[in-house]
């Protein structure tokens, strides 16, 4: 039983530039927590105050998690997660 995740370029370095990797099951704060553990520093680069940062989007089987549950958003089993940093441009 596990979670895909994608991981954005940005922080591929703290996953050893994987693309993507498996969780557990659970919440978008526990797979979080789990990616801490796993991936020391991830963390710090998508919350803080306990809460995902401002320019930091992320989706639970395409759903973005701010229009749900935030935070608190359940994932089941063999949905994909997607973390994806707000890019400015012009």
């Amino acid at each position: 039983m596990s979670v895909t995740v994608r991981i954005p370029s940005p922080l591929r370095p703290l996953t050893g530039n994987a693309g993507t990797v498996e969780c557990a099951p659970g919440t978008v704060a526990a797979i979080i927590d789990e990616l801490e553990v796993n991936h020391p520093g991830f963390r710090d680069r998508v919350t803080q105050d306990g809460k995902l940062r401002r320019f930091v989007n992320v989706f639970v089987a395409g759903q973005d998690v701010r229009f749900l549950q935030g935070i608190d958003t359940a994932v089941a089993d063999g949905q994909e997660v997607t973390i994806l940093p707000a890019v400015a441009g012009g």
